[in-house]
Parts: structure tokens; sequence; C-alpha cells
């Protein structure tokens, strides 16, 4: 935050609708959780005399950014953003489509290898504390089972479940796993079950690929109409604010919201997976 502040116009940032990541290159500093790099971040934005200031993150900057607003009299507004979607507030942050696009992607062109050969793969992707990427790229993918941190994981009844899928004539199957499953990651979890069938298991961890590439139409629509609501609510005076989308329209919550409410897998897609992988 002591750089060099460049002013950015609209020419300077076009052609950015298609592009992953942040082209700002910025992350929330180590130096920023301590009570000496706070006083540094409020006395910057004094310095730099900053009416409004707009935080795109997931709940550790967004939490950063109420922390930081109760010591500022700069107008801050959150926006979310994490492949994890699991930020209270809003049913969809930003990222979160384009992550699930990844990994059925990959999901379906490891289906071709799991068909081709009889085996049945364990797909890992993100999510070390929630399961929502997970579920939704099982359900998308159409995964025989899928493990979530949210859930115990019973390995007899995922070998039943696995049992059952053969007895109904299927050659391969693919379980989606999210990283932080409690019974341990998709390797750990294959070698509880090599150990317990026949099975011819595979691992792929999907890792870091979820966090990038193009953005989904969706996601592109969903920044551009929650960049535009932000820097309306600066422009209305509205202060300490999570802009979200809740029943298909944008919505103003407090912004502790975004951490402080632990938001619910959706019951109807857990029935749902329940269903097809039978």
């Amino acid at each position: 935050m002591t750089g060099e502040c460049i002013p950015l116009d609209g020419k300077s940032v076009s052609g950015l609708i298609n592009r992953g990541g942040t082209f700002l290159h910025t992350a929330r500093a180590k130096e920023f959780e301590t009570t000496t790099g706070m006083r540094k971040a409020v006395r910057t934005l004094a310095h730099r005399r900053t009416d409004g200031l707009i935080v795109l993150g997931g709940n550790g900057s967004l939490k950063g950014a109420w922390e930081l607003a109760q010591k500022t009299p700069t107008a801050v507004i959150g926006i979310p953003k994490s492949i994890d979607n699991d930020i209270g507030g809003t049913d969809f942050s930003i990222g979160f489509d384009t992550a699930v696009n990844t990994a059925v992607e990959a999901i379906d062109k490891i289906r071709d290898t799991a068909t081709s050969h009889e085996r049945l793969f364990f797909v890992e992707v993100m999510g070390r504390k929630r399961g929502f990427l997970a579920l939704a790229t099982a359900i998308a993918g159409g995964a025989e089972a899928v493990l979530l941190p949210e859930i115990d994981t019973d390995i007899r009844s995922l070998c039943r479940l696995l049992e059952e899928g053969k007895k109904h004539g299927k050659s391969s199957s693919i379980v989606v796993v999210a990283e932080g499953d409690e019974a341990g990651g998709a390797l750990r979890i294959a070698n509880k079950i090599r150990k317990s069938t026949d099975y011819d298991v595979r691992v792929s961890i999907l890792g870091h690929q979820q966090r990038g590439g193009a953005p989904s139409a969706f996601d592109r629509i969903l920044a551009s109409q929650l960049g535009s609501a932000a820097v309306e609510a600066l422009i209305r005076g509205e202060r300490t604010k999570l802009v979200g989308i809740q029943g298909g329209k944008i919505s103003f919550s407090s912004l502790e919201v975004a951490w402080k409410i632990k938001k619910p897998l959706d019951p109807s897609l857990l029935r749902l997976s329940e269903i097809l992988s039978r």
C-alpha cells in the first residue's frame, strides 16, 4: 500500500473481462494481519485521501476489510470472490462457476480413461473446509459419489455403493473428494479402498488449475453486476456493506456476515447427488 498510486481510467482496464486472476497483483499481506500493518493501512488511506475502498476476496480478505472499516473514515464495500462459494450474504461468489466448469471438464476427460480401462478414479477438488465446489462438480460431472468435509465419510458404505454400481452394469466409477474431507484427501481414501476391495484405483488431484483460466460467461456477468453495484453503493454513501446476489437479485448485507454466517450446503443438491449416484 506504500507503492506508487496509478490512476486507472476506462482505457487502462479495457480488455480484461476474459482474463483470470488479478491484474493488480494484489493479495492480503501478512503485515495487514498485525496491529502495525493495520495502522499503516489506515495512514495510507488518509494520506491518499481515499473516499472509498472496494475489496474483492474470500472470508479472510472480507474480514480484514471489515476490521479496517472500523478504524478509518474511508467507506469500505466488499465483493465476494472465492471458488469455495462459502461466503455468507450471497448465493454465488465470483470464480465459483469457473472453477466448477474447469473441474467438470477434467472429469469428462478422466471418465474416458476410467471407462476404457474399467477403473475407479478418485478426483480431488479444492475445498479445505466446505464442500460447495465438490458437490456441484460431482453433480455436473455425473460422479458416482462425492465426499464432503461437512459429512462424515463411511468407507464401508462407499464400498457398498460402488459394488451396487457394479451390479447395475457400471464398469467404471468416479468419486469426487473435497480436499478437506475428514477421512483424508483423495490419496488416503483411495488407499483405504485398495485395502478393502479389488478395484483398480487411480487418483487425480486437480489442484490450482481450478483457480485459473478464462472466466465463464456466468462469472463475467456476475463480476460486472457486483462491481457496478459496489460503485453505485459508494456513490449513494453506503458503508461497510457486502454486495452479493440472492434469489437472482443484487443484495446488500452487513460486511461482517461474509464470515460470521456459515452458509449451509443446499439440501436439495445433496439429495440430488444421492439420487443420481444410484
